[in-house]
Order: structure tokens, then C-alpha cells, then sequence
């Protein structure tokens, strides 16, 4: 059973239980409503495919910090500006918040252990991973699809997650011909047309 989008806006669970068939998510009652809604969505968005990017900085003692996102994308070409979010809830968003740069590193189909790194809740994300110092110090990191070197320049409260608006000042791209993909949950290659 799918709910319907007006769940996400209940604010009362209990109400929003009781409208459910009693059938509904029988083996599963420890759940919210809200807790099914959030789960349905994260899937749905899920079903939209994403690059995978590790973005990089200098925390405020100068060691550096790191984390995978998919929530990469352009914001304008003039001026040069890009957009990502971070959970608020990440142990690293208060060094992203005050970072006076940071690079957005798109990472190749051969990275995914990368990204696995990164994503995990250790220390040294960076044991094992060949980098390059980018402008103000901030680790690039080798091998990737393409960068981008950014200046913080804006962030805007997104519900759990802030929306960090980053100005590009710097750009390559990388000889990797594949970039890392992820969809529905799991990392994926292109599939090329047969005639391409």
C-alpha cells in the first residue's frame, strides 16, 4: 500500500494511523506514519538517478574533513554557482557551515569504494586516498570525473538538511570517461546505447 503525499504534512500520527486499512503494515507496527511516509519518499527520490560527489574542506583546526553527497547540482553559469546539502544531523555540518572553501569532488564508476569511505561514520576518511591541495589548502581528491573549487557563499535552512551555495572559482575535468552513479539505493554504471 502506498500512502498518499497529504501524509507528509499530518502533523497528528495517531489520526494518520487510524485512517490506515487495519491490514496496513500489520508486521510493522513499531513504525509512525510519519516514519512510512519518510521511507516512501526517500525511495521515490531514490528512483531518480544521481552522480555521486565527495565534498571536501578544511575544518577549523586545519585537518581535513570530508563527506558523500548526492545532492549535487548547478544553480547558475554567470556567476558560477553550485548547490549541495547536508544533514543537519551530520557531526561535520558545523565545519561545512564555516569553511571558507570547499571543493565538490565528482567521483569516477572506479570510486565507489571512495564513496563507501566517506560515507562511513570513521575518523580518517582520507587513510588510502590520493589527494591534491586545491585552492585555500582544501583536499582534491585524485582520479575523480571533474572539480570544483568554491567559496562559501550562501547556506538557507532546507528542514533537516542546510542548502550550501557555493561559488566556483576554480574547475577541471578529470580522464576518468565514467562517472559513479547511484539509483534506487544501490551504485550503478551507464549502460551504453549499442550504436553509440
Amino acid at each position: 500500500m502506498r500512502l498518499p503525499v497529504a501524509f507528509l504534512e499530518c502533523p497528528d500520527t495517531a489520526a494518520a494511523i487510524a485512517e490506515l486499512p487495519s491490514t496496513a503494515y500489520a508486521d510493522d507496527l513499531t513504525l509512525t506514519a510519519r516514519d512510512l511516509v519518510c521511507r516512501d519518499f526517500r525511495d521515490a527520490l531514490g528512483s531518480f538517478p544521481t552522480g555521486v560527489t565527495v565534498v571536501t574542506a578544511l575544518a577549523p583546526d586545519a585537518s581535513p574533513i570530508g563527506v558523500t553527497i548526492s545532492s549535487f547540482n548547478s544553480v547558475s553559469l554567470d556567476p558560477p554557482l553550485i548547490l549541495w546539502s547536508l544533514s543537519c544531523a551530520s557531526p561535520s555540518l558545523a565545519a561545512f557551515a564555516q569553511a571558507g572553501h570547499y571543493a565538490i569532488n565528482v567521483l569516477a564508476a572506479d570510486q565507489q569504494w571512495i564513496s563507501e569511505c566517506f560515507a562511513a561514520r570513521e575518523n580518517d576518511r582520507f587513510n588510502g586516498v590520493k589527494v591534491s591541495k586545491g585552492l585555500g589548502g582544501v583536499p582534491l581528491i585524485e582520479g575523480c570525473s571533474a572539480w570544483f573549487e568554491c567559496s562559501n557563499e550562501a547556506q538557507y535552512p532546507g528542514g533537516d538538511h542546510l542548502i550550501l551555495v557555493g561559488r566556483v572559482h576554480r574547475f577541471s575535468r578529470g580522464d576518468a570517461d565514467e562517472p559513479l552513479i547511484f539509483h534506487g539505493g544501490r551504485y550503478r554504471k551507464l549502460r551504453h546505447d549499442a550504436q553509440g
